[in-house]
């Protein structure tokens, strides 16, 4: 996927100085929708700790992270992923994605989450994706919605966010209605 000058490609770990220094540009911007993070996760170190864990994850099979690079410098715009990969009779994961806010209105989200439901689907075998937003993010709820996604229900003070328990809008969006392949 490129579009409007922006790549994607799986997460590497060189990537944690790119990632510290684009999310630290964009703290401000994003503290209204995330979690509250310590100053540690904004530096390489913390970044590095960080692409570790996700990539450890990806080798057991558990996620597909990915990052979001400008094509002329290699460096992070943003980051998706997909976790929680549950096979068998659920075949389900959960999305999570951000784009810095200089990038924000070019369509990548959504192109990227069109690609990472084709990864799903195809490289995957998940029958659902879910993702979930803050109620009063429209602009991500607009993303999900452009990506064929639906929203399926309301999750009460489901994450601690910007100080607070936060309501969630809970969406899904169904890949196909094959069954799971026999388990062995």
């Amino acid at each position: 996927m490129i579009i409007d000058g922006v790549g994607m490609r799986g997460l590497e770990p060189g990537d944690a100085a790119g990632l510290a220094h684009a999310l630290a540009r964009n703290r401000a911007y994003m503290a209204p929708f995330e979690p509250y993070r310590s100053a540690r996760f904004y530096t390489e170190a913390g970044q590095r700790d960080r692409v570790e864990g996700m990539l450890a994850d990806r080798d057991a099979g558990r996620a597909r992270p990915y990052v979001l690079v400008e094509a002329a410098t290699g460096r992070p715009v943003g980051a998706i992923n997909l976790g929680a990969i549950t096979l068998g009779p659920l075949c389900s994961g959960g999305i999570g994605y951000w784009v810095a806010e200089a990038w924000n209105g070019r369509g990548l989200a959504t192109a990227a989450l069109e690609e990472v439901c084709r990864i799903a689907r195809d490289d995957v075998g998940l029958h659902r994706v879910e993702a979930g937003t803050l109620v009063d993010n429209l602009a991500s709820q607009r993303v999900l919605a452009k990506a064929g996604f639906e929203q399926y229900g309301l999750a009460p003070n489901y994450l601690h966010v910007n100080g607070a328990w936060r309501d969630h809008r809970l969406f899904q969006r169904l890949l196909h209605a094959d069954p799971p392949p026999p388990a062995d």
